[in-house]
Protein backbone atom coordinates (compact mmCIF):
# COMPACT_ATOMS: atom_id res chain seq x y z
CA UNK A 1 0.00 0.00 0.00
CA UNK A 2 2.96 2.59 1.07
CA UNK A 3 4.38 1.56 -2.24
CA UNK A 4 1.97 2.24 -4.16
CA UNK A 5 1.20 5.72 -2.90
CA UNK A 6 4.84 6.39 -3.48
CA UNK A 7 4.73 5.72 -6.91
CA UNK A 8 1.96 7.54 -7.63
CA UNK A 9 3.78 10.57 -6.33
CA UNK A 10 6.58 9.95 -8.51
CA UNK A 11 4.10 9.77 -11.43
CA UNK A 12 2.34 12.87 -10.15
CA UNK A 13 5.15 15.25 -9.76
CA UNK A 14 6.34 13.85 -13.23
CA UNK A 15 3.63 14.77 -15.02
CA UNK A 16 3.41 18.40 -13.07
CA UNK A 17 6.83 19.14 -14.30
CA UNK A 18 5.54 18.54 -17.83
CA UNK A 19 3.30 20.90 -17.65
CA UNK A 20 5.96 23.26 -16.49
CA UNK A 21 8.02 23.05 -19.43
CA UNK A 22 5.25 23.95 -21.49
CA UNK A 23 4.62 27.08 -19.96
CA UNK A 24 8.24 28.45 -19.09
CA UNK A 25 9.29 29.05 -22.36
CA UNK A 26 6.47 31.59 -23.12
CA UNK A 27 7.29 33.89 -20.03
CA UNK A 28 7.88 37.32 -21.74
CA UNK A 29 7.02 36.10 -25.46
CA UNK A 30 2.80 36.57 -25.56
CA UNK A 31 3.12 40.23 -26.33
CA UNK A 32 2.08 40.59 -30.71
CA UNK A 33 3.45 43.90 -31.96
CA UNK A 34 1.01 46.42 -34.20
CA UNK A 35 1.85 49.45 -36.66
CA UNK A 36 -1.81 51.25 -35.56
CA UNK A 37 -2.36 53.46 -32.78
CA UNK A 38 -5.04 55.69 -32.34
CA UNK A 39 -3.40 59.10 -34.00
CA UNK A 40 -1.15 57.50 -36.16
CA UNK A 41 0.10 54.42 -38.65
CA UNK A 42 3.81 53.38 -38.43
CA UNK A 43 5.50 51.93 -41.19
CA UNK A 44 7.24 48.32 -39.47
CA UNK A 45 6.92 47.05 -36.23
CA UNK A 46 8.76 44.41 -33.52
CA UNK A 47 8.43 42.73 -30.52
CA UNK A 48 10.51 43.18 -28.04
CA UNK A 49 12.08 40.30 -25.95
CA UNK A 50 11.36 41.03 -22.72
CA UNK A 51 8.22 42.65 -20.43
CA UNK A 52 5.79 42.04 -22.94
CA UNK A 53 6.59 45.22 -24.98
CA UNK A 54 6.83 45.88 -28.44
CA UNK A 55 7.97 49.27 -30.88
CA UNK A 56 6.37 50.35 -33.88
CA UNK A 57 8.07 52.90 -36.23
CA UNK A 58 9.02 55.07 -38.95
CA UNK A 59 12.13 56.00 -40.69
CA UNK A 60 12.65 59.12 -43.25
CA UNK A 61 15.92 58.49 -44.86
CA UNK A 62 16.04 61.57 -46.60
CA UNK A 63 16.60 64.04 -43.59
CA UNK A 64 17.14 61.11 -40.96
CA UNK A 65 13.78 61.29 -38.56
CA UNK A 66 12.76 58.41 -36.51
CA UNK A 67 9.22 58.52 -35.79
CA UNK A 68 8.68 56.14 -32.69
CA UNK A 69 6.22 54.48 -30.36
CA UNK A 70 6.66 52.60 -27.26
CA UNK A 71 3.93 49.77 -26.14
CA UNK A 72 4.73 48.91 -22.74
CA UNK A 73 2.95 48.17 -19.63
CA UNK A 74 2.98 49.61 -15.62
CA UNK A 75 3.14 46.99 -13.07
CA UNK A 76 2.09 49.20 -10.18
CA UNK A 77 -0.06 52.31 -9.83
CA UNK A 78 2.59 54.05 -8.60
CA UNK A 79 4.88 52.98 -10.76
CA UNK A 80 6.83 54.28 -14.31
CA UNK A 81 7.52 52.68 -17.76
CA UNK A 82 10.12 54.43 -19.72
CA UNK A 83 12.42 53.44 -22.92
CA UNK A 84 15.40 55.40 -24.48
CA UNK A 85 18.14 55.44 -26.64
CA UNK A 86 21.82 55.06 -26.11
CA UNK A 87 24.07 56.53 -28.34
CA UNK A 88 27.22 54.67 -27.74
CA UNK A 89 26.64 51.31 -26.65
CA UNK A 90 23.79 48.69 -25.96
CA UNK A 91 23.81 49.44 -21.74
CA UNK A 92 21.57 50.99 -19.67
CA UNK A 93 24.31 53.47 -18.40
CA UNK A 94 24.38 56.52 -20.50
CA UNK A 95 20.53 56.15 -21.71
CA UNK A 96 18.94 59.27 -23.01
CA UNK A 97 15.18 57.91 -21.50
CA UNK A 98 11.69 58.94 -21.61
CA UNK A 99 9.90 58.18 -18.34
CA UNK A 100 6.28 58.16 -18.25
CA UNK A 101 4.44 58.05 -14.54
CA UNK A 102 1.39 59.69 -12.71
CA UNK A 103 2.05 63.49 -12.01
CA UNK A 104 2.02 63.00 -7.97
CA UNK A 105 0.39 66.24 -7.92
CA UNK A 106 -2.39 66.53 -10.35
CA UNK A 107 -2.77 62.38 -10.99
CA UNK A 108 -2.26 62.34 -15.15
CA UNK A 109 0.04 61.36 -16.98
CA UNK A 110 3.48 63.12 -17.23
CA UNK A 111 6.70 62.22 -19.74
CA UNK A 112 10.19 63.71 -18.75
CA UNK A 113 13.63 63.22 -20.06
CA UNK A 114 16.31 61.67 -17.96
CA UNK A 115 20.05 60.81 -18.68
CA UNK A 116 21.25 57.51 -17.15
CA UNK A 117 24.48 58.16 -15.66
CA UNK A 118 26.92 56.20 -13.80
CA UNK A 119 25.61 57.34 -10.77
CA UNK A 120 21.82 56.68 -10.69
CA UNK A 121 23.10 52.58 -11.76
CA UNK A 122 25.03 52.75 -8.41
CA UNK A 123 22.15 54.75 -6.39
CA UNK A 124 24.25 57.14 -5.32
CA UNK A 125 21.84 60.22 -6.03
CA UNK A 126 18.21 60.39 -7.07
CA UNK A 127 17.44 59.97 -10.67
CA UNK A 128 16.46 63.95 -11.88
CA UNK A 129 14.64 65.23 -15.08
CA UNK A 130 17.25 67.24 -17.22
CA UNK A 131 16.83 67.88 -20.74
CA UNK A 132 18.44 65.26 -23.28
CA UNK A 133 21.91 66.29 -25.56
CA UNK A 134 19.95 64.72 -28.08
CA UNK A 135 18.03 65.84 -31.05
CA UNK A 136 14.50 65.25 -29.78
CA UNK A 137 11.77 67.14 -31.94
CA UNK A 138 8.78 66.06 -29.38
CA UNK A 139 7.51 63.09 -27.62
CA UNK A 140 3.70 62.46 -25.55
CA UNK A 141 2.58 59.67 -23.40
CA UNK A 142 -0.71 57.96 -23.50
CA UNK A 143 -2.64 55.41 -21.24
CA UNK A 144 -5.36 53.08 -23.47
CA UNK A 145 -8.66 54.47 -22.92
CA UNK A 146 -8.20 57.94 -23.47
CA UNK A 147 -8.02 61.00 -20.75
CA UNK A 148 -10.19 59.01 -18.15
CA UNK A 149 -8.26 56.01 -18.07
CA UNK A 150 -6.07 55.37 -14.91
CA UNK A 151 -2.85 53.94 -14.24
CA UNK A 152 -3.22 50.35 -12.29
CA UNK A 153 -1.24 47.09 -12.46
CA UNK A 154 -0.74 46.30 -16.15
CA UNK A 155 -2.40 49.51 -17.50
CA UNK A 156 -0.73 49.89 -20.98
CA UNK A 157 0.79 52.82 -22.27
CA UNK A 158 2.18 54.47 -25.39
CA UNK A 159 5.51 56.79 -25.78
CA UNK A 160 5.67 58.69 -28.71
CA UNK A 161 9.12 60.08 -29.35
CA UNK A 162 10.56 62.08 -32.91
CA UNK A 163 14.55 61.84 -33.12
CA UNK A 164 16.65 63.52 -35.11
CA UNK A 165 19.60 60.85 -35.96
CA UNK A 166 23.37 61.34 -37.36
CA UNK A 167 23.56 61.21 -40.89
CA UNK A 168 24.07 58.12 -42.40
CA UNK A 169 23.31 56.55 -38.84
CA UNK A 170 20.41 53.84 -38.65
CA UNK A 171 21.29 51.53 -36.09
CA UNK A 172 19.85 52.74 -32.77
CA UNK A 173 20.43 50.93 -28.97
CA UNK A 174 16.72 50.53 -27.49
CA UNK A 175 16.78 50.23 -23.55
CA UNK A 176 13.30 50.13 -22.01
CA UNK A 177 12.08 48.89 -18.39
CA UNK A 178 9.38 49.99 -15.59
CA UNK A 179 9.55 50.41 -11.88
CA UNK A 180 7.40 50.36 -9.25
CA UNK A 181 7.65 53.55 -7.59
CA UNK A 182 7.90 57.00 -8.02
CA UNK A 183 9.41 59.53 -5.59
CA UNK A 184 8.12 63.17 -6.26
CA UNK A 185 9.44 63.44 -9.84
CA UNK A 186 12.60 60.58 -9.18
CA UNK A 187 12.02 57.24 -10.97
CA UNK A 188 13.03 54.23 -7.90
CA UNK A 189 15.41 51.04 -9.39
CA UNK A 190 13.73 48.64 -11.40
CA UNK A 191 13.50 45.07 -10.41
CA UNK A 192 16.39 43.18 -10.91
CA UNK A 193 15.36 40.23 -12.20
CA UNK A 194 17.10 38.72 -15.77
CA UNK A 195 14.60 39.50 -17.60
CA UNK A 196 14.67 42.95 -16.69
CA UNK A 197 18.38 43.09 -16.81
CA UNK A 198 18.13 41.77 -20.34
CA UNK A 199 15.97 44.98 -22.21
CA UNK A 200 18.09 45.67 -23.87
CA UNK A 201 17.93 45.47 -28.07
CA UNK A 202 20.26 46.90 -31.15
CA UNK A 203 17.78 48.25 -34.19
CA UNK A 204 18.03 48.69 -37.81
CA UNK A 205 15.74 51.48 -38.63
CA UNK A 206 16.18 51.30 -42.07
CA UNK A 207 15.76 47.36 -42.77
CA UNK A 208 14.13 46.65 -39.75
CA UNK A 209 16.68 44.19 -38.37
CA UNK A 210 17.67 43.51 -34.58
CA UNK A 211 20.70 42.88 -33.67
CA UNK A 212 22.55 40.18 -31.20
CA UNK A 213 20.76 41.41 -28.37
CA UNK A 214 17.49 39.68 -28.97
CA UNK A 215 18.93 36.23 -30.32
CA UNK A 216 20.96 35.71 -27.61
CA UNK A 217 18.35 36.89 -25.07
CA UNK A 218 16.26 34.08 -26.68
CA UNK A 219 19.01 31.57 -26.26
CA UNK A 220 19.93 32.68 -22.83
CA UNK A 221 15.88 32.19 -22.10
CA UNK A 222 16.28 28.82 -22.91
CA UNK A 223 19.63 28.20 -20.98
CA UNK A 224 17.68 29.37 -17.53
CA UNK A 225 14.75 27.29 -18.55
CA UNK A 226 16.65 24.57 -18.71
CA UNK A 227 18.68 25.33 -15.47
CA UNK A 228 15.60 26.15 -13.28
CA UNK A 229 13.94 23.36 -14.25
CA UNK A 230 16.93 20.81 -13.68
CA UNK A 231 17.26 22.37 -10.29
CA UNK A 232 13.67 22.19 -9.51
CA UNK A 233 13.30 18.64 -10.21
CA UNK A 234 16.29 17.51 -8.58
CA UNK A 235 17.08 19.49 -5.42
CA UNK A 236 13.62 20.75 -4.79
CA UNK A 237 11.71 17.09 -5.12
CA UNK A 238 14.02 14.03 -6.20
CA UNK A 239 16.85 14.52 -3.41
CA UNK A 240 13.52 15.43 -0.47
CA UNK A 241 12.13 11.98 -2.22
CA UNK A 242 15.53 9.70 -1.51
CA UNK A 243 15.23 11.42 2.53
CA UNK A 244 11.85 10.24 2.67
CA UNK A 245 12.72 6.64 1.27
CA UNK A 246 15.18 6.07 3.49
CA UNK A 247 12.81 7.61 6.31
CA UNK A 248 10.14 5.70 6.09
CA UNK A 249 10.84 2.52 4.48
CA UNK A 250 13.74 1.12 5.78
CA UNK A 251 11.70 -0.10 8.74
CA UNK A 252 9.52 -2.55 6.14
CA UNK A 253 11.07 -5.78 6.73
CA UNK A 254 9.17 -7.40 3.99
CA UNK A 255 11.18 -4.40 1.75
CA UNK A 256 14.26 -6.10 2.37
CA UNK A 257 17.37 -4.42 1.22
CA UNK A 258 15.45 -2.85 -1.75
CA UNK A 259 14.82 0.61 0.52
CA UNK A 260 18.10 1.28 0.56
CA UNK A 261 19.47 0.74 -3.44
CA UNK A 262 16.09 2.57 -4.13
CA UNK A 263 17.82 5.59 -1.92
CA UNK A 264 21.19 5.36 -3.32
CA UNK A 265 19.68 5.31 -6.77
CA UNK A 266 16.89 8.37 -6.07
CA UNK A 267 19.81 10.31 -4.42
CA UNK A 268 22.37 9.64 -6.81
CA UNK A 269 20.16 10.45 -10.06
CA UNK A 270 19.49 14.02 -8.47
CA UNK A 271 22.83 14.74 -8.00
CA UNK A 272 23.84 13.65 -11.28
CA UNK A 273 20.48 15.73 -13.01
CA UNK A 274 21.93 18.92 -9.97
CA UNK A 275 24.91 18.63 -11.21
CA UNK A 276 23.94 19.95 -14.57
CA UNK A 277 21.59 22.15 -13.98
CA UNK A 278 24.68 24.13 -11.50
CA UNK A 279 27.13 24.01 -14.38
CA UNK A 280 24.83 25.61 -16.64
CA UNK A 281 23.89 28.04 -13.69
CA UNK A 282 27.80 28.47 -14.30
CA UNK A 283 27.36 29.29 -17.70
CA UNK A 284 24.45 31.49 -17.65
CA UNK A 285 27.07 34.02 -15.46
CA UNK A 286 29.69 33.51 -17.83
CA UNK A 287 27.63 34.69 -20.28
CA UNK A 288 25.84 37.50 -18.39
CA UNK A 289 28.18 39.85 -17.80
CA UNK A 290 27.00 42.42 -15.02
CA UNK A 291 24.30 40.46 -13.84
CA UNK A 292 24.70 38.91 -10.70
CA UNK A 293 22.35 37.11 -7.92
CA UNK A 294 24.58 36.98 -5.02
CA UNK A 295 22.10 34.75 -2.92
CA UNK A 296 21.07 32.63 -5.45
CA UNK A 297 24.74 32.06 -6.75
CA UNK A 298 26.02 31.16 -2.91
CA UNK A 299 23.01 29.09 -1.92
CA UNK A 300 23.35 26.92 -5.53
CA UNK A 301 27.31 26.59 -4.17
CA UNK A 302 26.37 25.52 -0.68
CA UNK A 303 23.93 23.13 -2.04
CA UNK A 304 25.87 21.70 -4.68
CA UNK A 305 29.00 21.39 -2.24
CA UNK A 306 26.54 19.60 -0.03
CA UNK A 307 25.25 17.22 -2.20
CA UNK A 308 29.02 16.18 -3.34
CA UNK A 309 29.49 15.05 0.21
CA UNK A 310 26.52 13.21 0.72
CA UNK A 311 27.36 11.22 -2.53
CA UNK A 312 30.94 10.45 -1.32
CA UNK A 313 29.76 10.01 2.01
CA UNK A 314 27.94 6.54 0.00
CA UNK A 315 31.86 5.96 -0.71
CA UNK A 316 32.77 5.70 3.03
CA UNK A 317 30.16 4.45 4.61
CA UNK A 318 31.22 1.96 7.51
CA UNK A 319 30.22 -1.23 8.39
CA UNK A 320 27.00 -1.32 10.94
CA UNK A 321 28.99 -2.93 13.32
CA UNK A 322 32.13 -0.58 13.59
CA UNK A 323 32.14 2.14 16.25
CA UNK A 324 32.53 5.30 14.08
CA UNK A 325 28.89 4.13 12.25
CA UNK A 326 27.05 6.02 14.65
CA UNK A 327 29.17 9.69 14.08
CA UNK A 328 28.66 8.56 10.38
CA UNK A 329 25.06 8.38 10.38
CA UNK A 330 25.27 11.72 12.39
CA UNK A 331 27.29 13.49 9.63
CA UNK A 332 24.91 11.84 6.65
CA UNK A 333 21.80 13.00 8.45
CA UNK A 334 22.97 16.91 9.34
CA UNK A 335 24.39 17.04 6.05
CA UNK A 336 21.75 15.57 3.91
CA UNK A 337 18.70 17.68 5.87
CA UNK A 338 20.35 20.49 5.07
CA UNK A 339 21.11 20.32 1.76
CA UNK A 340 17.01 19.29 1.31
CA UNK A 341 16.18 22.65 3.65
CA UNK A 342 18.83 24.36 1.25
CA UNK A 343 17.70 23.11 -1.72
CA UNK A 344 13.90 24.08 -1.32
CA UNK A 345 14.99 27.71 -0.31
CA UNK A 346 17.29 27.72 -3.24
CA UNK A 347 14.38 26.54 -5.35
CA UNK A 348 12.02 29.35 -4.63
CA UNK A 349 15.07 31.93 -5.05
CA UNK A 350 15.08 30.93 -8.87
CA UNK A 351 12.01 31.67 -9.25
CA UNK A 352 12.32 35.36 -8.15
CA UNK A 353 15.05 35.68 -10.21
CA UNK A 354 13.74 34.52 -13.70
CA UNK A 355 10.72 36.76 -12.22
CA UNK A 356 8.21 33.27 -12.24
CA UNK A 357 7.00 34.50 -8.78
CA UNK A 358 3.48 34.49 -10.08
CA UNK A 359 4.13 31.84 -12.73
CA UNK A 360 2.24 28.90 -13.78
CA UNK A 361 6.07 26.90 -13.32
CA UNK A 362 6.13 28.05 -9.67
CA UNK A 363 2.01 27.02 -9.13
CA UNK A 364 3.37 23.73 -10.57
CA UNK A 365 6.09 23.28 -8.44
CA UNK A 366 4.37 23.98 -5.46
CA UNK A 367 1.40 21.59 -6.12
CA UNK A 368 4.16 18.97 -6.73
CA UNK A 369 5.68 19.78 -3.59
CA UNK A 370 2.73 19.99 -1.55
CA UNK A 371 1.96 16.83 -2.35
CA UNK A 372 5.22 15.31 -0.99
CA UNK A 373 4.79 16.75 2.07
CA UNK A 374 0.91 15.35 2.57
CA UNK A 375 2.93 12.07 2.04
CA UNK A 376 5.16 13.04 4.27
CA UNK A 377 2.68 13.77 6.82
CA UNK A 378 0.58 10.53 6.43
CA UNK A 379 4.22 8.42 6.18
CA UNK A 380 5.14 10.60 9.62
CA UNK A 381 2.00 9.94 11.16
CA UNK A 382 1.74 6.47 10.18
CA UNK A 383 5.42 5.71 12.04
CA UNK A 384 4.37 7.21 15.41
CA UNK A 385 0.96 5.21 15.26
CA UNK A 386 2.89 1.75 14.82
CA UNK A 387 5.81 3.12 17.01
CA UNK A 388 3.50 3.75 19.90
CA UNK A 389 1.74 0.57 19.16
CA UNK A 390 4.86 -1.51 19.53
CA UNK A 391 5.60 0.39 22.68
CA UNK A 392 2.59 -0.73 24.06
CA UNK A 393 2.71 -4.18 23.17
CA UNK A 394 6.07 -4.51 24.55
CA UNK A 395 5.11 -3.16 28.25
CA UNK A 396 2.38 -5.05 27.99
CA UNK A 397 4.76 -8.00 27.75
CA UNK A 398 7.42 -7.11 30.13
CA UNK A 399 4.20 -6.58 32.95
CA UNK A 400 3.08 -10.47 31.77
CA UNK A 401 -0.09 -9.58 30.22
CA UNK A 402 0.41 -10.89 27.06
CA UNK A 403 2.06 -13.61 25.91
CA UNK A 404 5.04 -13.35 23.28
CA UNK A 405 4.98 -15.33 19.66
CA UNK A 406 7.33 -17.53 21.07
CA UNK A 407 5.42 -20.68 21.76
CA UNK A 408 8.11 -21.72 24.23
CA UNK A 409 7.74 -18.55 26.31
CA UNK A 410 3.86 -18.38 25.92
CA UNK A 411 3.86 -21.92 27.43
CA UNK A 412 5.82 -20.20 30.49
CA UNK A 413 3.70 -17.87 31.23
CA UNK A 414 0.46 -19.88 31.07
CA UNK A 415 2.00 -22.21 33.65
CA UNK A 416 3.16 -19.11 35.98
CA UNK A 417 -0.54 -17.98 35.93
CA UNK A 418 -2.38 -21.33 37.14
CA UNK A 419 0.82 -22.04 40.11
CA UNK A 420 -0.59 -18.54 41.04
CA UNK A 421 -3.69 -19.06 40.86
CA UNK A 422 -3.51 -22.97 42.65
CA UNK A 423 -1.10 -20.60 45.56
CA UNK A 424 -4.04 -18.31 46.05
CA UNK A 425 -7.00 -21.37 46.13
CA UNK A 426 -4.92 -23.27 48.50
CA UNK A 427 -4.06 -19.46 50.87
CA UNK A 428 -7.70 -19.54 50.99
CA UNK A 429 -8.80 -22.41 52.37
CA UNK A 430 -5.79 -22.73 55.29
CA UNK A 431 -7.45 -19.61 56.29
CA UNK A 432 -11.32 -21.09 56.41
CA UNK A 433 -9.72 -23.95 58.31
Amino acid sequence: MQFSIYHSTIMFLVYVFLLQLCFLPHIGFSSHCTTETSTKTFQKCMNLPTQEASIAWTFYPHNSTLELVFFGTFISPSGWVGWGINPTSSEMTGTRALIAFSDPSSGQIVLLPYILDPDVKLQKSPLLSRPLDIHLISSTAAIYGGKRATIHNGAPIQIYAKFKLESNKTKIHLVWNRGLYVQGYSPTIHPTTSTDLSSIATLDVLSGSSGSSAPQHTDLTMLRVIHGTLNAISWGILLPMGAITARYFRHIQSLGPAWFYAHAGIQLFAFILGTVGFAIGIRLGQLSPGVEYSLHRKLGIAVFCLGALQTLALLFRPNARNKFRKYWKSYHHFVGYSCVVLGFVNVFQGFEVMGASRSYAKLSYCLGLSTLIGVSIALEVNSWVMFCRKSKEEKMRREGLVGTSDKGSSGIHTWKRIHTSILYSWKIVEKNI
